[in-house]
């Protein structure tokens, strides 16, 4: 019933939001910036960063290196203090990209599973992978019993699973977290990819090199069904649950080389002798994930997305119902019929809100306290990470090798996505699976009081007292939250170690992660008027006459997060 009245609700809703969203150009001539926090100014350098010429900025690439050079060169233009290695703007971050070699096979009863067709190698998060050569491989059941799986039957093998009838309900970092004592963990469905994501899953893996995670972690495949069967020797719609398998013969191999990345790293400095060698933090992720490919046709993959896959990548795979198909083809032939002549192939995943939204802000917010007459006691560190999306690595590498003195860092304010947030936008779930969706003064707020309760109460009072007028959603931050957003973007780094954060969103949608997540689709007076409140929350920290109180336990900087 819930599908039904969401699909009729679309099927309403999408030709007026295509309509709006076509009010803004594919292309956007930049603009003079001034020292407010402007929509004109967001707009203009958000086009700039999530152009096609990127190249999706992904991080241990040529392009991410040029996205930084951009950020650099604006930040330099403000005269901001260099606060990264020896003098300049950039903290290098070692990364080292990863290469399966072609030749890598797993043998079981006989039969040779090969790379590429059979099984694909995943990385997921820190720690080193288990080597899988004679490890005996288990059956787990559905994907979406996993946490009730007995932990004493994963230890020391490969478990197996099988995906649900339906849609995954289960986050995979939550499995992995659960059962991190298996060899291995094999998820099928390779068969069911899409062929425009194949190509994502044969990238190299890049990782963050020199602090290396030595620690075992549970081997990661993803496989086609038939050949999951193969390694229980049954049929996966037949096999029972702990049911055991046949031991592996693995030969998996990788091929290492440098990756260049970095962060970039500036400062304002504080106007108070006492306070200026105090740091509040104000950051983002440079980077997205590159490329798609074969491209995508990029209105019908948006139509699609919208109706079926409404959270997008976090629903990658979900097929349509028939209901659902029907509305989709209607949607399109519409727009064909509205649009003549606009197809266009798309492969290059623009990151305009995810991080583009948040990198921008960050350089806006940059300009408006360099440019205030008055400075804010305590200086302002802005740093906009690298490797974000690869597992946190820009913001672990400077939380572990910091620039200014860490414990000189009194919180830290994350912004990664603050473009959208709609009604039209499926933002997320609440702990018990119901869909959120935004409105006009939507914004999520992820770890506000996870460390110190008055940094909460801070954020809350600035936007009362500044009239901002934004609803906070902490539906995200409940405690076991499926999604384990507070351990998934770089606030968590500094958290780690006990400094203070707030991580402001607007949510997920349905371009996050695809080719579609382009600057048109961006709200621009919603996206200043959540900068221009960091920005606040910001000048009040720095100007408090004490750090702000940690009045809950410091988590381990070395071990596992789980929100």
């Amino acid at each position: 019933m819930r599908l039904v009245n969401r699909v009729a609700l679309l099927a309403l809703l999408m030709p007026s939001a295509l309509i709006a969203q076509d009010q803004l150009p594919l292309k956007h001539v930049p603009q003079p910036t001034v020292p407010a926090i402007t929509a004109g100014d967001l707009m203009t350098r958000l086009y700039i960063y999530s152009d096609d010429s990127m190249m999706g900025r992904r991080a241990g690439t040529p392009d991410n290196l040029r996205s930084t050079a951009y950020i650099e060169s604006e930040v330099r233009k403000l005269g901001l203090v260099p606060a990264g290695d020896s003098g300049g703007y950039f903290q290098n971050v070692p990364l080292v990209k990863e290469t399966i070699d072609s030749t890598s096979t797993i043998t079981v009863a006989g039969t040779t599973l090969r790379v590429f067709d059979d099984f694909i190698p995943r990385a997921f998060g820190a720690g080193t992978p288990r080597p899988l050569d004679g490890v005996q491989a288990v059956f787990g059941g559905s994907l979406n019993d996993a946490d009730s799986f007995p932990v004493e039957q994963a230890r020391g093998r490969l478990v197996v699973f099988a995906l649900p009838n339906g849609p995954v309900r289960i986050n995979p970092g939550a499995v992995i977290a659960r059962l991190n004592e298996a060899a291995g963990l094999a998820f099928p469905g390779l068969e069911r990819v899409p062929p425009q994501f194949k190509g994502m899953l044969r990238r190299p893996n890049v990782t963050l090199g020199a602090s290396r995670d030595e620690r075992p972690v549970p081997a990661l495949l993803q496989m086609t069904t038939a050949a999951a069967g193969r390694l229980l020797g049954t049929p996966l719609d037949s096999a029972k649950v702990g049911a055991v398998g046949g031991t592996l013969q693995a030969h998996v191999t990788t091929l290492s080389e440098p990756a260049p990345a970095r962060n970039v790293v500036a400062i304002v400095r504080g106007s108070d002798p006492r306070l200026r060698g105090e740091f509040v933090a104000i950051g983002a992720h440079n980077d997205h994930i590159g490329l798609t490919l074969p491209p995508v046709d990029h209105d019908s993959m948006r139509i699609f997305n919208h109706v079926v896959r409404p959270e997008g990548a976090e629903q990658t795979g979900k097929p349509a119902t028939p209901q659902e198909q029907v509305t989709v083809d209607s949607l399109l032939a519409a727009w064909r019929a509205a649009h003549p002549g606009t197809q266009r192939a798309d492969s290059i995943d623009n990151g305009a809100d995810d991080d583009g939204s948040g990198t921008v802000s960050v350089l806006e917010i940059a300009q408006r306290i360099a440019t205030n007459r008055v400075k804010p006691k305590r200086s302002i560190i802005f740093v906009w990470h690298t490797g974000e999306e690869l597992g946190l690595f820009g913001s672990t590498w400077f939380t572990d090798h910091p620039t200014v003195p860490r414990d000189s860092i009194v919180a830290q304010l994350n912004i990664d996505m603050i473009g959208r947030g709609d009604a039209d936008d499926e933002t997320g779930r609440t702990k018990e699976g119901a869909p959120i969706h935004g409105n006009p003064n939507y914004l999520q707020l992820v770890g506000s009081r996870r460390l110190s309760t008055e940094l909460g109460d801070l954020v809350e009072q600035v936007n009362r007292d500044g009239h901002y007028g934004l609803a906070f959603d902490y539906s995200l931050d409940a405690d076991g939250h499926p999604m384990n957003i507070y351990c998934r973007s770089d606030h968590y780094s500094y958290a780690r170690y006990g400094i203070p954060v707030v991580f402001f969103t607007t949510g997920g949608h349905s371009d996050y992660h695809q080719v579609t997540d382009e600057p048109e689709y961006i709200d621009y007076a919603h996206m200043a008027r959540v900068a221009n409140l960091i920005e606040d929350v910001a000048m009040h920290v720095a100007d408090l006459d004490h750090r702000v109180a940690v009045d809950h336990p410091k988590p381990d900087p070395e071990g596992a997060c789980r929100q």
